[in-house]
């Protein structure tokens, strides 16, 4: 019954931006940590930026921050990333997923959407 959907997904040029959705249902979104993690061709998923329950807090991987901006608004049970300057290292299937504790690790995440297709090229 909880159920986590990515949407936003496509091809973008390098320089721009993209903004990926989660929709939540089954469960109280305010209830949980939501993060977002990627997995790149060849590459091992990876934590990319997660957000609090209630304090607000959010933490992003080296490699976005400063581009990536992560929000919730949890009366639409829906959870954002917004993405700015994209590379083509940031092509990856974007996933997130709900937890307790916002953390950049998988393992403290249990439930999880499908993924989105994000492909950053010229």
């Amino acid at each position: 019954q909880v159920q986590l959907v990515e949407s936003g997904g496509g091809l973008v040029q390098p320089g721009g931006s993209l903004r990926l959705s989660c929709a939540a249902s089954g469960f109280t979104l305010d209830d949980y940590a939501i993060g977002w993690f990627r997995q790149a061709p060849g590459k091992e998923r990876e934590g990319v930026s997660c957000i609090g329950i209630a304090d607000g807090s959010t933490y992003s991987a080296d490699s976005v921050r400063g581009r990536f901006s992560i929000s919730r608004d949890n009366a639409k049970k829906t959870v954002y990333l917004r993405m700015n300057s994209l590379k083509p290292e940031d092509t990856a299937v974007y996933y997130c997923a709900a937890g307790r504790v916002a953390s950049l690790s998988q393992r403290l995440f249990d439930s999880w959407g499908q993924g989105t297709q994000v492909t950053v090229s010229s």
